[in-house]
């Protein structure tokens, strides 16, 4: 069972974290599904993750619905992670199930800071995971760069 983690987006979007975490899963041999709830929005994911990092360090990743989703190092999505993925990041109020969260060696909540209801939406996905027992962290940006500011152990 591994770790879920709490990214609190203060400054950065989605496409910013997951450009840096991405690529450090990817070198730990883990593929990566990322849920989102909007397709529009996914769409918004995609065409942002091509424009990051440069000609330097391409993200390889993909759209779910096409012939090679099992293949795709990072898939995204709104459903199943197909793709063999080890780390399940949820988006835009995106859930994972018990099963799942403990099936993954990382789960990834990444989530607004200034939209209050996804602050609330976050902080319930908190209680709910760690009073299932799962191991979480909380990470924040609000002072301008990450600090893990909670941590609840596995139980």
């Amino acid at each position: 069972m591994g770790t879920v983690m709490f990214f609190h987006l203060m400054q950065s979007a989605p496409a910013d974290t997951l450009a840096v975490n991405a690529p450090r899963a990817l070198g730990q041999g883990w593929r990566v599904m990322v849920r989102g709830t909007d397709p529009a929005a996914l769409d918004l994911l995609d065409q942002a993750l091509w424009l990051k990092g440069g000609d330097d360090s391409f993200l390889p990743h993909g759209l779910d619905g096409g012939p090679h989703d099992a293949d795709q190092p990072v898939l995204l999505g709104l459903g199943q992670p197909v793709n063999g993925a080890k780390v399940l990041a949820l988006i835009d109020g995106a859930e994972a199930t018990d099963a799942e969260i403990a099936a993954m060696e990382r789960v990834w909540v990444l989530f607004d800071g200034n939209d209050p209801a996804r602050l609330q939406a976050a902080r319930a996905q908190w209680k709910a995971m760690t009073t299932a027992g799962h191991a979480a962290q909380y990470w924040s940006e609000e002072s301008g760069r990450w600090e893990k500011k909670a941590e609840s152990a596995a139980r």
